[in-house]
């Protein structure tokens, strides 16, 4: 091989010189038009400039309302999930939930609702349970236990 025979990389093109000249087809003006922000050599404009028109940052509602650092939320079971899961061989709790992945994760109290009915007696044990719930787990000859938690 050759220092004469070496060729050009195909993908590599070089920078295209403007401003070098009238006969150039790029020169005077170097392709920017005539005046205005954008044919300065420091006209540059950030991104999210929207020519002068209300940006769309400022035309979006702020954010409102408020939350209280030490406001929680129940994670919610409901008595047709636990019918449909399990067999109501040993007490249900969080930890049981979490693996059947009724609720996300047992750092935040589970609250059980009274959506279904349940046909089989079940010993469940939550942090909260609604009324509806007691009654219809009671009915079916099955046991509550509230778990202690901080709000």
């Amino acid at each position: 091989m050759k220092v004469s025979e070496l060729k050009k990389d195909p993908g590599l093109h070089p920078r295209k010189r403007v401003g070098r000249g009238e006969s150039s087809g790029r020169g005077k003006t170097s392709g920017r038009g005539h005046k205005g922000q954008r044919s300065r050599s420091s006209g540059t404009l950030p991104v999210f400039f929207e020519g002068g028109q209300m940006p769309l940052i400022r035309r979006l509602p702020k954010k409102k309302g408020f939350r209280p650092p030490r406001s929680f939320s129940f994670q919610i079971v409901n008595l047709y999930a636990i019918q449909q899961t399990f067999s109501p061989s040993q007490p249900l709790g969080p930890q049981e939930f979490q693996q059947a992945r009724l609720i996300r994760s047992t750092a935040q109290p589970v609250k059980i609702l009274g959506q279904g009915a349940l046909q089989r007696a079940f010993h469940l044990r939550a942090h909260a349970f609604s009324q509806s719930a007691v009654e219809k787990i009671h009915a079916a000859g099955g046991k509550v236990e509230v778990l202690p938690w901080r709000k």
